[in-house]
């Protein structure tokens, strides 16, 4: 065979293949030193690149908010395919230097949530390893850029920790009222685990006197350094009211090592907003309980940080997952939310198969 047939047949072989085989990626296992960066794109994609996803719903229109520089958003018509729009913040703020004098510029697991006309928006800052953390939020009367009335206001600090002074870490806000519509804040990650903190009415800060609750943490010797975030691989709160429980979802074990990641997505459940929250076995989280929602799979790694609604009378699981064959880049994951005889959550994991 002549060398060119050769050379034409070796092409079409390459061709035949997928592009992921074609244009194969190293995997990006250090997130928190190198972010990944949604490239820019016109128009709405299925495909879209997402941490810590986040979203809510205005005038038939779903706004998604993730992990990115100055907080990234989508939006869509339909909850399949998304359309970028600009940042949150043009110019990250400046107290975020206070906290971490490095940062860089990647704002963590934001949290968006309505009342009386307004929007909240917490987020994180922070940076891999370390307690050195604050959770500040900003609001807005409308999402939709187009209103002339679309402005974020940063209004700051609502909670920081300090390494050596504090056993919990300040990220991973979550927003819930209880029963009374009184707002807590769920939060944490790594150290002593989750806890819940109520916020004043304006819900810009803690209230006073303090009211605080640990909901889940993982096992962690005493004598382990004040400093160090593990053992206790637990993060990411989100709690969700359905049928008069509360259910805490939370994130176990590690994200942002692309395929080498092993999220998985726990929960318990607890008649009262503070706990306990007990798993399906009867294990209190706040002892290391928790039942498995869902874990990853060969192809689709590390599912986790989830968020949970109901829209139109479904209930879905939103979350991320690491795509293997794209570089093990974090990707947006809505899936459909069942629930079995008795009262737990169930999701197929066939879409990550």
């Amino acid at each position: 065979m002549s060398g060119v047939r050769l050379a034409a047949l070796a092409l079409a072989c390459m061709l035949a293949l997928p592009a992921s085989a074609q244009e194969a990626k190293p995997n990006n296992d250090d997130m928190m030193e190198a972010p990944p960066v949604a490239a820019p794109r016109e128009g709405y994609w299925k495909d879209v690149l997402a941490h810590d996803p986040v979203m809510i719903r205005q005038d038939g229109t779903w706004y998604l908010f993730v992990t990115g520089p100055g907080i990234t958003v989508y939006s869509s018509k339909n909850l399949e395919t998304w359309k970028a729009e600009q940042p949150v913040f043009a110019r990250i703020p400046a107290w975020a230097y206070d906290i971490v004098p490095k940062f860089n510029g990647h704002v963590w697991a934001p949290d968006i949530s309505f009342h009386e006309g307004t929007y909240f928006l917490y987020y994180s800052i922070s940076s891999g390893g370390r307690n050195t953390s604050a959770i500040g939020v900003a609001t807005n009367t409308t999402l939709d850029p187009a209103d002339p009335a679309f402005e974020w206001v940063d209004r700051g600090i609502v909670l920081r920790s300090v390494p050596h002074r504090d056993m919990w870490n300040a990220i991973d806000g979550n927003l819930v009222e209880d029963e009374d519509g009184t707002p807590w804040l769920a939060f944490g990650s790594f150290w002593g685990g989750l806890k819940l903190v109520k916020l004043r009415e304006d819900r810009l800060g803690p209230a006073e006197p303090q009211e605080w609750h640990t909901l889940a943490k993982r096992a962690r010797s005493i004598l382990v350094d004040d400093a160090e975030p593990e053992p206790g691989a637990i993060e990411a709160p989100f709690v969700f009211r359905k049928d008069g429980w509360y259910y805490l979802f939370a994130s176990f074990d590690h994200c942002c090592r692309g395929a080498k990641s092993d999220y998985r997505i726990m929960v318990g459940r607890s008649r009262e907003l503070q706990g306990p929250y007990l798993d399906r076995d009867g294990e209190r989280m706040d002892q290391g309980g928790g039942t498995e929602v869902l874990r990853g799979t060969a192809r689709w790694p590390g599912p986790g940080h989830n968020s949970a609604y109901t829209f139109d009378g479904r209930d879905y699981l939103v979350f991320h997952a690491y795509d293997v064959e794209d570089g093990g880049l974090p990707k947006l994951k809505v899936l459909p939310m069942a629930w079995d005889a008795d009262g737990w959550p169930v999701v197929d994991p066939a879409p990550l198969r």
